[in-house]
């Protein structure tokens, strides 16, 4: 039995206890953070695969009611096939209309945007120092900006080039994410009970509670954030059309977006809508779109949220900001996106790993025999 009493130096152990135990936890929080950045290391290296195994269990989340209740009158790959299909045929009908919309509108809003540039420059010439902005200053600010293009034609063809690059790995990544989407609907439950069994029969139930934990939360985050988002999208859009903003459709679907990345989406999606508003309408309307798109956050965070998405994900906002600000940090707006469901399913496995199943083989108890039993539903 170890001593707590300070470690006497003639009995030849001259290390305090309390410095004993602090080395002990500092090892072990070194082992601990040196696995943690060895697996975003990893993550690094393999990025295209991770965005596509995480979009396809987002598809997965959000399509999985679908397929179930397809599954009821037709086979499950016929299922599978015809909720993609669906989910499919709604995307490309909000791109299309999108695009329709931007195409339609496009001519007003450039010669409505230059009159309300104007604008805006006249109001912030009018300030008072040191706020002051001279006419000449402008015209010198916009040759300097020119020059700046002139000079860096070069670069900025290169970065265009890397642009297309990257949009033939983003239409890879869909693939492959819609590619792993199939095989996870139709036959996800044969997988993971695959994967059970090549794990040892005393450990299964922790990891069966402990996997069900955290899926239970991605998903019910996932279908929340996205039930969430388009209750946004319709209400911001409805809004934007009373007013008359033009490109209401496609500033929906930019709140629509927003929704996905807690506490800086919501905001930023606020103010492009605001500006545009302001350059069309004029001041008084792009308040009035401060105060309803704001109006709309609090909707969301103050009842949507609790009613959709309950208790089970919910996270204190310290906690989502810190995940976000991290996530932007290591990835960028993708680290943004993803780092609030990683971080919910994180506590949710721990949460599940700290109070283990009676039947997990702790303290000589064996797993019940049905402990290879998945859930189809889970």
């Amino acid at each position: 039995m170890t001593s707590q009493t300070p470690a006497d130096p003639a009995a030849g152990d001259p290390v305090p206890s309390w410095l004993r135990t602090g080395a002990g936890w500092s090892w072990r929080m070194i082992v601990l953070l040196a696995a943690v950045a060895t697996v975003f290391w990893l993550t690094w290296q393999v990025q295209i695969v991770f965005v596509a195994v995480f979009l396809a269990l987002v598809f997965t989340a959000v399509l999985n009611p679908i397929t179930a209740l397809y599954g009821r009158v037709m086979p499950r790959p016929l299922a599978t096939a015809l909720a993609i299909l669906s989910g499919v045929v709604v995307v490309g009908g909000l791109l299309t209309y999108v695009i329709a919309s931007v195409a339609g509108q496009w001519e007003r809003l450039a010669i409505q945007f230059s009159s309300g540039v104007d604008r805006l420059v006249a109001l912030i010439e009018s300030l008072p120092s040191p706020f002051e902005v001279e006419i000449t200053q402008r015209s010198q600010w916009l040759g300097d900006m020119s020059g700046w293009v002139r000079q860096n034609s070069e670069e900025l063809a290169a970065r265009a080039a890397e642009g297309a690059g990257s949009v033939v790995e983003a239409l890879a990544t869909l693939a492959l994410a819609i590619f792993c989407t199939v095989f996870f609907l139709a036959s996800g439950t044969a997988m993971w009970r695959w994967f059970l069994s090549q794990i040892p029969a005393v450990h299964r139930e922790s990891w069966r509670q402990a996997a069900g934990a955290g899926w239970q939360t991605f998903s019910g985050y996932t279908r929340g954030t996205v039930l969430i988002a388009l209750t946004n999208g319709t209400l911001a859009g409805i809004f934007l059309a009373i007013l008359g903003v033009p490109l209401s459709a496609p500033l929906a679907v930019l709140v629509f977006i927003g929704t996905f990345i807690p506490i800086v989406g919501a905001p930023l999606a606020m103010i492009i809508a605001a500006v545009v508003a302001l350059a069309a309408e004029g001041p008084l309307t792009a308040l009035f779109v401060i105060i309803g798109i704001a109006g709309i956050g609090q909707l969301e965070g103050h009842v949507l949220q609790p009613l959709i998405m309950g208790r089970e994900v919910s996270l204190h906002p310290v906690v989502v900001a810190l995940a976000i600000t991290t996530g932007t940090l290591v990835s960028g707006v993708l680290g943004a996106v993803v780092a609030v469901p990683l971080v919910a399913v994180a506590w949710a496995v721990f949460t599940a790993l700290r109070h283990p199943p009676a039947g997990d083989g702790v303290g000589g108890r064996q797993p019940p025999p049905e402990a290879d039993h998945i859930d189809t539903d889970t």
